[in-house]
């Protein structure tokens, strides 16, 4: 059961997150009004079922998400202070300190706002690539400040359990501190992968696989918009930086003396330190690599061989082979169940690969 006292909503900015928090809103059954700097964002958005551009009545909005560039947060946020004035405001942005310190310079009621942080979202932008189920079983993160009243951090924690998400409460330093660790970080390391690329011979990059691609992946990300971010979490970036240049010396020492192996043994454990499957401990799976072709209804036969063998899919990747028109899924299970799938689909037909233990 929703909240009335949430709808009407406004959502300001109708990009990915934007778009989506309206979708899962108005899932929910709330009325969702929808602005954009770029009007088209918004009716773009209201045509697939976001919302709809219609002004609302100011007196009568109740909830205020501001989703739209780092830089204009602060000056977004306030106006919406004051322009509905019985509304909670919050904002979705991923830089929290450097917001909430601009908002203290200006003369708005911040009892009424407190900022929040959905961590989803991906490379892509537009309200066409928004859907309701974005946030599901995504981390949102809730920054109330000292002022914060209390039915304004009731209320958008009300916001991220309509969208689905696994709430998390945190001050604003410590929020910016942690995503420049998990988000900022490695989305620059990201870019400096993918920028060596420009310096590699074609015929080079054609031996590039999937693990290439998943280390880059992220830095196809807007240029411009990660410019705001990590602008707004300059200190906190850059004291990661600093330290990854510290263990960055340490491996090229290692090289030169002929080891390695502390740096990828670090590596290893850093990886079982991130929380597995549904949170539980970090697993170690098997991976079983079938072919693939690239033709409809392909994948649909393959997980239907997959369902009818009763084995779980713990998690799955995809590689594309350059030079024939196939795929390789890289289907991950326990290892126990591995030889037995292994065995079922090559009786089903499917060539498989050799396989090995992911960590």
């Amino acid at each position: 059961m929703t909240r009335p006292e949430l709808s009407p909503a406004l959502v300001i900015g109708t990009g990915l997150v934007g778009a989506s928090v309206a979708h899962a809103l108005t899932r929910a059954g709330l009325t969702v009004h929808l602005q954009d700097k770029v009007s088209s964002h918004a009716r773009v958005a209201a045509s697939r079922g976001a919302g709809t551009t219609a002004a609302p009545d100011p007196g009568a909005v109740r909830l205020v998400v501001v989703a739209v560039p780092p830089e204009a947060l602060p000056k977004v946020i306030a106006r919406s202070l004051a322009t509905y004035p019985h509304a909670t405001v919050t904002d979705v942005g991923s830089v929290k300190g450097t917001v909430l310190s601009a908002l203290r310079r200006t003369d708005a009621d911040l009892s009424r706002y407190v900022g929040s942080h959905p961590m989803a979202g991906s490379q892509h932008v537009g309200p066409l690539t928004a859907r309701a189920d974005l946030f599901v079983d995504r981390t949102w993160v809730i920054t109330p400040h000292d002022t914060s009243a209390a039915q304004a951090v009731l209320d958008v924690q009300e916001l991220a359990s309509l969208c689905g998400a696994r709430r998390v409460t945190m001050g604003a330093a410590h929020h910016d501190e942690a995503v420049a660790q998990v988000s900022h970080l490695p989305h620059l390391v990201s870019v400096l992968v993918a920028g060596r690329l420009t310096e590699v011979p074609a015929e080079h990059l054609r031996l590039a696989g999937q693990g290439l691609r998943d280390v880059t992946r992220i830095a196809g990300s807007d240029p411009g918009l990660w410019q705001q971010i990590i602008g707004a979490n300059a200190v906190a970036v850059r004291s990661e930086l600093v330290a990854l240049q510290a263990d960055l010396a340490d491996l090229i020492a290692g090289l030169e003396a002929g080891d390695v192996g502390p740096a990828l043994e670090r590596g290893l454990d850093g990886t079982r330190a991130l929380p597995g499957k549904h949170g539980l401990s970090s697993t170690s799976y098997a991976h079983v690599v079938v072919e693939i072709p690239d033709a409809p209804g392909a994948l649909a036969r393959l997980f239907r061989d997959i369902e009818t063998a009763g084995v779980n899919i713990e998690d799955l990747s995809i590689d594309h082979d350059l030079e024939r028109e196939v795929g390789w899924l890289s289907v991950q299970v326990a290892p126990e169940r591995a030889d037995e799938l292994t065995a079922a689909m090559t009786d089903a037909g499917w060539t498989v690969r050799d396989r090995e233990p992911q960590l």
